[in-house]
Formats: structure tokens, C-alpha cells, sequence
């Protein structure tokens, strides 16, 4: 069992964007850096439930592919489930539909009064934590009952966990953007790199995918 991320990230290192709106939630420059990963015909099978067959299938694809590959629980902070615009709306159900992506148990790190247990379509459940990334992760490694357990995100939820020594494998898709502005992943984590093996892969799209493995 492994603690993996995946995140799109900018040139210039930026994993969040800014300006979100509840109309808007991923922000204005939300499509510019995830461009690649949404192009993939996983993506539009596995979120869009799109089954026609459309969508790239090369390098990322592949990465796509394993993103949602062998995971059983996902840790994620509440901007990523979508608290932050609705806090006190005790009928919120996120921003991910009726049938989320996940598939499995999904802890929501919150810094807010914890919420009853959400089920959705899929078999996705959102639990709702008060509680340190330790915590959060034990209890995550629990219920993924031998598979793997993903941080989600967002970044600075990942930054955490990075900071903890908690995640065995980290893969960032560098998109070939510049934003300028947002939350960096790579705050405050100098000499990460000497803790792992780091291998790079282009992508057609010009992206390129780092992954950090123990």
C-alpha cells in the first residue's frame, strides 16, 4: 500500500488558481492548467461519464489512467470537496455531482464542525475530519483495506502531508503555463527531491510528468 498525489501544476510551480466563485468554483485559470488531463479520454470517461470513445490517449492518458488505478480511500481538504463557498449550508453535497469520480471512502480535512457521513452515487462516501494529516491518513489506510490511499489535494493540504514525510509517491503534471499567481506546491519543501527517485516524461501536449518515488 502506497500514499500517492497527482496534481497539475503551472511552470511557475502554482497548483491552486485564484478568482473562484460558487458559479465558477475551480477559478478563472482553472482550464488553462488542467487543459492536458481533461483532453484525455480517461477523464471523459471517468468524470464526464462520456463512454463515446473521444479523448487523447497518449502520455497523458497513461497518467490519467493511473491516477484512478488500485486506489482505495482519497484524503482531500474542504476547498477540493467545495466547503469553503458553503459552509454553514448543512445540504451542501459538494461540487462533484451526484456520482462523484472517487469510487471509494473519501475524508474531508475540515476545519469547520464535522459533518454526518455523506453517501453518493458510485460508491463514493465523504467523511468529514477535525483532525491532523496522521490521523486522517490512518484512519484512510483503514478503509482502503489494502490498496492505496491518493492525497487529493489541494495544495496546500498536499504541502502538508509532503512536509509529515507521509506520501511514498508524488506525480505533478507541469503544464506549459505561467499563472502568476495562486498557491505553489513547492513552498517551504526544499530538498524534497533527496528523499526520492525523481523520472520525467513528456507529453504530447507539451506537459511534463515528474514523479517522486521512494
Amino acid at each position: 500500500m502506497a500514499v500517492r498525489v497527482d496534481l497539475n501544476i503551472s511552470l511557475d510551480g502554482f497548483a491552486t488558481t485564484t478568482g473562484q466563485t460558487p458559479e465558477s468554483p475551480m477559478g478563472e485559470d482553472w482550464s488553462r492548467l488542467v487543459a492536458a488531463y481533461v483532453a484525455t479520454r480517461t477523464f471523459r470517461e471517468r468524470v464526464l461519464h462520456d463512454t463515446s470513445g473521444e479523448g487523447t490517449t497518449g502520455v497523458d492518458d497513461k497518467y490519467a489512467r493511473a491516477y484512478f488505478d488500485g486506489i482505495g480511500a482519497e484524503i482531500m481538504g474542504a476547498g477540493m470537496f467545495g466547503l469553503h463557498h458553503y459552509p454553514d449550508d448543512p445540504d451542501w453535497r459538494g461540487w462533484w455531482g451526484d456520482e462523484p469520480p472517487f469510487r471509494a471512502p473519501v475524508f474531508v480535512l475540515t476545519h469547520t464542525a464535522p459533518r454526518p457521513p455523506m453517501e453518493m452515487a458510485g460508491g463514493t462516501t465523504f467523511h468529514f475530519l477535525t483532525t491532523t494529516p496522521q490521523e486522517a491518513l490512518k484512519l484512510a489506510r483503514e478503509a482502503a483495506d489494502g490498496k492505496d490511499v491518493r492525497v487529493g489535494g489541494g495544495a496546500t493540504v498536499v504541502r502538508d502531508f509532503l512536509k509529515a514525510g507521509l506520501v511514498d509517491r508524488l506525480h505533478v503534471g507541469i503544464a506549459p503555463v505561467l499563472l502568476g499567481r495562486g498557491i505553489r506546491l513547492w513552498d517551504d519543501l526544499r530538498g524534497l527531491e533527496s528523499d526520492y527517485r525523481v523520472t520525467a516524461e513528456v507529453a504530447e501536449s507539451g506537459t511534463t510528468h515528474l514523479t517522486f518515488s521512494r
